[in-house]
C-alpha cells in the first residue's frame, strides 16, 4: 500500500528539495504540498494523508499550531515528521508525539530512516507511549558532531511524565518532587503531576543533578530549589511544603533532619 504524503513548508526551495528526494522512495505517494500552516491544515483535512512532513517555523501558523488546529477540528492525525533548521525543536516534537524530526538541509539517508519509522508506526499502530520511549532512546544515541555538541549543552535531563492520557517531556529542573507508592513513581512539577517510567527512586535519582535533588525520605526525592516552606513537626523533625499547585507536604526522615539543618543553616 502506498504511503500518502503531504509536505507543508513556507519555503519553496525546501518543498522542492524534499519532493525531489521523496521520489527515490516508491512507497511514498506525494499527494499535495502546502505553502503555509493554514493551507497545510486544509490539505491534511482534504487528503487525510498517512504521513506529513511539517515545517516547524512558518509565519502565521507554525507547525505546532497546525497540529493544534487538526486536533481542535478532530481531523484524523497522520504520522508527523517535523522538518526544521534547528534541533532544539526536537523535544517539542516529542511532546506532540511526532514520529521523527529531520534537520535542514535534508539528507536522503536521514529521510529514509524517518520513512522507515513512519512505516513501522503505520503497520503497528504503536501507542504514543511506545513512540515517545523510542524517541527518547534515539535522542541519546550518537549522531553528528553538531548534534553531539548540541546534546552536551542541554541544561538538564528530560524526563517522561504520563498525565491525562498525554506523554510529556519535562526538564528535570522543573520537577518539584518525586514520590513512590506501591511501586509507582509520581513526578510533580509546578503545574502538573503524572507517572514516571522509572521503576525505583534510586534509578531516577541517578539521572538527576545531585546538587539539586535530595532524598529526604525513602519514598521522596525533592528539588531543593522548589522548597517553599519549612514546617516544624514533632520530635524536632520537619515537613517541607513544596511549590507545586497543591503545595504538597513532604516528610523529612529523622536521618535527613541533620542535613536539612546544615543545608538551611537552622
Amino acid at each position: 500500500m502506498p504511503i500518502t504524503t503531504v509536505i507543508v513548508d513556507d519555503e519553496k526551495p525546501a518543498r522542492e528539495e524534499l519532493a525531489f528526494l521523496l521520489k527515490a522512495f516508491p512507497e511514498i505517494q506525494l499527494v499535495a504540498q502546502g505553502r503555509n500552516g493554514l493551507e497545510g491544515v486544509g490539505l491534511i483535512k482534504e487528503h487525510s494523508p498517512d504521513l506529513v512532513f511539517l515545517d516547524v517555523q512558518m509565519p502565521g501558523l507554525d507547525g505546532f499550531g497546525v497540529l493544534k488546529k487538526l486536533m481542535d477540528r478532530k481531523v484524523r492525525m497522520p504520522q508527523i515528521v517535523f522538518a526544521t533548521a534547528y534541533d532544539n525543536y526536537a523535544v517539542q516534537a516529542f511532546e506532540v508525539n511526532a514520529v521523527d524530526y529531520i534537520l535542514k538541509p535534508f539528507d536522503k539517508a536521514r529521510i529514509a530512516r524517518a520513512i522507515t519509522r513512519a512505516k513501522k508506526q503505520l503497520d503497528a499502530q504503536a501507542s504514543p507511549v511506545e513512540r515517545l520511549e523510542s524517541l527518547l532512546t534515539q535522542i541519546g544515541a550518537p549522531g553528528t558532531a553538531a548534534q553531539q555538541a548540541a546534546a552536551s549543552v542541554r541544561p538538564s535531563t528530560k524526563l517522561l511524565l504520563k498525565a491525562q492520557q498525554r506523554m510529556l517531556l519535562v526538564d528535570s529542573a522543573d520537577v518539584v518532587y518525586a514520590t513512590i507508592e506501591d511501586g509507582l513513581i509520581t513526578l510533580a512539577t509546578r503545574e502538573i503531576e503524572g507517572a514516571s517510567n522509572y521503576r525505583t527512586i534510586e534509578e531516577l535519582h541517578a539521572q538527576l543533578d545531585p546538587d539539586s535533588f535530595w532524598r529526604v525520605h525513602r519514598s521522596y526525592l525533592v528539588n531543593i530549589h522548589h522548597i517553599k516552606e519549612l514546617v516544624p513537626w514533632f520530635k524536632s523533625s520537619y515537613i517541607l511544603r513544596m511549590s507545586d499547585k497543591k503545595q504538597s507536604e513532604v516528610p523529612v526522615s529523622r536521618n535527613q533532619t541533620r542535613r536539612l539543618r546544615e543545608l538551611l543553616k537552622l
